[in-house]
């Protein structure tokens, strides 16, 4: 076996090869370290200048922010503008009535309505059909006297007048269910002879935009007929045997309408509030009149020494004249500065206002027994139905030619079921709860199945317990359940089933008109809005177009909000809804300040939801924009992002398809003090001349429904 032996390395050799190996090590390592140094430079250097540019940008953005500032605030001149317009509208309406001379009252002057309320409180024998009449009429006022106590701003609302108000509603919404009382008592007294030839029992439906009223007499008592259905539909009542063979009477009276549910109270907090800001400011008009006529006194003062030390008679005719005139101006002048300084006021007042408007609750309501229901959570849906057993009273008796009626002076009667005292016998069975179909009112729209309420009336409140057996049948809008006791009962639905929103956009239309798209996990909701109207365009639901009896009716902002809510679409939080809803929480008095500058701009740019919104800063908002003066909608938006944090305005230089996100600067653009000159940068002149030949109205009623809405918290 031949080879050759591998030459061993030598110690020498290793030596030398460690020291190259670390050598190079070392030049990599000085190479590496040269080059991190040199990045690490350019890196700072960058960084530096770019710091240096922020400030510089800073600095032009402090430079002329006051007079950015100023110029935001003549603009913003329109919400005082706008108020005052709606003081004068609401003392023309007055005007109008006054001389309409219909014979109606106005519910608001105290002496009216109570005139109203006595004589109609005279007033006896009226037939159902005669209370229906009339009601339309009661809930005119009443519906009238709400929207004064929503629709005048809480500083122009006295204490008395509010007490006044409300003292007018209740006692309304009480004549009017005693009428139908009444009215019912006078129904069943004929019962037997309004008979059904078939059954023997007399049945009633009246039907009215209003009001839906059932009434079954049972005359027959026939322990077999447990199913009452009133003409030929599925509405009705499955009784036990015990009343299928009493004296009594079911009615099932359907307000449209709810009279039941307390009335809110309306927020005192405001009302301190600008007192205190009216106090100021007012006292700030005294003290300029005062100084004005100091000021004409001092002046006058000088024109008697003056014209004291002339002799000539021409001399003091021509200064007598030049002092009227200037008297005159002095007094113009003084007019002026009263005038600027109560804009001034309404101004602050409006703003305080505003900011109340998303303001959230600091504590959750508190809630005392475990079935009552949270009206910050829930919401009432379709009025209440009235479900009550009657004793049927003594009928009428036809007598050679006259009819003789008994008439019981304590009126139409309950019948208690079941009784108060039951002894020796089992509750449950011997009085089960009683079976009820209701229809659901056409014009209210359902995202789930309904809940079922009764009103407590010991404890003012409704309450879930004694409700059983729920179903309802969306594809006939039909509800059953059974219930222990027969009362007011209604349906509610969760209050905040439409937020938080998926997103939404702010759009111009026509001349001074701009549509709110609201999109949410069920629907989407378009709104038009014009001077101080607002309109439902459009609801989509489940990608169909769904029709809904408030399209193409014109209303404004506060009565539009309240006609939204009673259809099942509500997409305005409370204060409270933050309790109840995961929200993406901004600082109110950014988020108002955002609204302001959003409805001044509405005309003449489109806005649109941002996903970025949700990841900058509690004191940052980000939304989307474009310039949108056709009246077509772009197919490929170019949006621009905007980021505003009250007092800076900036444009990023991410889009909405950016990965990541940042609050860089997009390039060759600067700080803007507000939104409004950060778009003017950029705008054309035709846009930013629409924006300021805007109509005051048209900004005040986009501005109060993006503070309704409150879209930068609650998508």
């Amino acid at each position: 076996m031949s080879g050759k032996k591998k030459r061993k390395i030598t110690k020498a050799e290793r030596l030398k090869q460690l020291q190259e190996e670390e050598e190079r090590r070392q030049k990599e390592e000085e190479e590496a370290r040269v080059k991190y140094e040199k990045e690490e430079m350019e890196r700072l250097e960058i960084q530096r200048i770019e710091k240096e540019k922020w400030h510089q940008l800073e600095a032009k953005d402090l430079e002329r922010r006051n007079e950015e500032l100023e110029e935001l605030c003549l603009l913003e001149g329109c919400f005082p503008e706008a108020e005052k317009l709606k003081r004068d509208t609401r003392l023309l309406s007055q005007w109008k009535h006054y001389i309409q001379c219909d014979g109606s009252p106005d519910p608001s002057i105290s002496p009216e309505i109570n005139t109203f309320i006595s004589l109609w409180k005279e007033e006896t024998n009226e037939t159902l059909e005669e209370v229906i009449a009339k009601s339309k009429l009661v809930l005119k006022l009443i519906e009238k006297l709400k929207l004064i106590l929503l629709e005048t701003p809480p500083y122009d609302l006295e204490d008395k007048n509010i007490k006044q108000y409300q003292g007018s509603i209740l006692e309304l919404q009480e004549l009017l269910h005693l009428k139908f009382n009444i009215a019912t008592e006078i129904l069943l007294r004929q019962a037997s002879t309004l008979a059904d030839l078939d059954s023997g029992n007399m049945e009633k439906v009246i039907q009215d935009e209003n009001v839906t009223l059932y009434v079954w007499a049972n005359l027959k008592k026939n322990p077999r007929y447990k199913s009452v259905r009133f003409s030929e539909t599925q509405i009705g009542f499955e009784i036990p045997r015990i009343l299928a063979t009493s004296d009594i009477a079911l009615r099932l009276l359907h307000t449209h309408y709810d009279h039941v549910t307390p009335l809110r109270p309306v927020p005192t907090s405001l009302r301190e509030y600008t007192a205190t800001v009216n106090h100021l400011v007012k006292d700030e008009v005294k003290y300029e009149e005062t100084a004005v006529d100091k000021e004409l006194q001092e002046e006058g003062k000088q024109q008697e020494n003056e014209s004291n030390s002339v002799h000539e008679e021409e001399t003091k005719f021509e200064e007598q004249s030049g002092s009227e005139v200037q008297t005159s101006f002095v007094r113009e002048e003084s007019e002026a500065t009263k005038c600027e300084l109560e804009m001034k006021l309404l101004s602050e007042t409006v703003l305080s206002a505003q900011f109340l408007l998303i303001k959230n609750a600091n504590e959750k309501p508190y809630i005392f027994e475990d079935n009552e229901v949270d009206l910050c959570q829930f919401t009432t849906l379709g009025g209440v139905y009235h479900l009550d057993i009657l004793e049927l009273p003594p009928q009428c008796k036809p007598t050679k030619g006259w009819m003789i009626v008994e008439i019981l002076k304590e009126g139409l009667q309950k019948y208690i079921y079941p009784p108060e005292t039951t002894e020796d016998v089992e509750t449950e069975s011997a009085f089960p709860p009683i079976e009820v179909t209701l229809e659901v009112q056409e014009n209210v729209i359902l995202f789930e199945d309904p809940m079922v309420a009764r009103w407590d009336a010991e404890g003012k409140h409704w309450q879930t317990d004694g409700i059983s057996n729920v179903s309802y049948k969306p594809e006939d809008k039909l509800v059953t359940f059974s219930l222990e006791t027969l009362g007011p009962v209604t349906l509610i639905q969760d209050a905040h089933i439409n937020m938080p929103f998926q997103s939404w956009e702010l759009t111009p239309l026509d001349v001074d008109q701009v549509l709110l798209t609201v999109t949410t996990v069920f629907t989407t909701i378009q709104i038009q809005i014009k001077e101080n109207l607002c309109l439902l365009a459009s609801i989509t639901l489940s990608n169909k177009k769904h029709f809904s009896i408030l399209e193409g009716k014109w209303m404004t902002p506060i009565s539009f909000i309240c006609a939204l809510k009673e259809a099942g679409l509500n997409i305005f939080p409370s204060e409270h809804s933050h309790f109840y809803v995961v929200i993406n929480y901004k600082d109110p008095l950014i988020e108002m300040k955002a609204y302001r500058q959003l409805a001044l701009l509405s005309s003449a740019f489109a806005f649109g939801w941002s996903k970025w919104n949700i990841v900058c800063s509690s004191n940052k908002v980000i939304v989307k924009l474009k310039e949108h003066l056709s009246e077509k909608p772009i197919q490929k938006p170019n949006w621009t992002l905007l980021m505003f944090s009250g007092d800076r305005a900036q444009r990023l230089k991410i889009n909405e398809n950016s990965e990541t996100f940042s609050e860089a600067l997009k390039e060759e653009t600067e700080f803007h003090s507000t939104l409004y000159h950060m778009v003017k940068d950029f705008a054309s002149q035709k846009a930013m001349e629409k924006v300021r030949s805007s109509s005051c109205q048209l900004i005040d009623s986009v501005c109060y429904m993006l503070l309704s809405t409150r879209v930068l918290s609650y998508s």
